[in-house]
């Protein structure tokens, strides 16, 4: 387990594998590398981040995250692997599934819902990027990066 303090102050407990949160995720991330390119999405407040978002009432956190994905960049993903959940702790605590998944199809003109569509970029345009959400600063989003790297998924 990774224990680190999120740039708004929260405590975040990362784990990967088996969820050991004692917590039902109720939120997905979604953090893939297709042709050598991380699929993020420019946010209209945020900034640029990897969709994601909330299981609407009755849906599974698996169809959440291919649901979200579509919905905010154009790309359908196909059989979402769950490979690591992390709660963070401040206002309101929450758990969040973090995925990886295969990418299936872009849609070229997609409708979009809260982002700016598709943004794929490489290891060193996602590290020179002076426009990241807050979301994507700090140990966890290193660490998740380096899973998906690691495990070639």
């Amino acid at each position: 387990m990774y224990l680190f303090e999120d740039i708004n102050g929260g405590r975040v407990e990362l784990t990967f594998g088996e969820n050991r949160m004692g917590m039902q995720a109720r939120h997905v991330l979604v953090v893939l590398k297709h042709n050598g390119k991380w699929l993020l999405t420019p946010h209209s407040t945020r900034g640029i981040e990897f969709p994601g978002g909330k299981a609407e009432e009755g849906e599974s956190i698996e169809d959440a995250a291919m649901r979200e994905t579509y919905e905010e960049t154009g790309v359908t993903i196909s059989k979402p692997v769950r490979f690591a959940q992390y709660v963070v702790h401040n206002e309101l605590t929450f758990c969040k599934a973090v995925f990886t998944a295969k990418v299936v199809d872009v849609e070229e003109q997609p409708t979009l819902h809260e982002t700016e569509g598709a943004l794929w970029l490489t290891d060193e345009e996602l590290e020179r990027c002076e426009t990241l959400s807050f979301h994507m600063k700090g140990t966890g989003m290193e660490q998740l990066r380096k899973w998906v790297e690691d495990n070639d998924a």
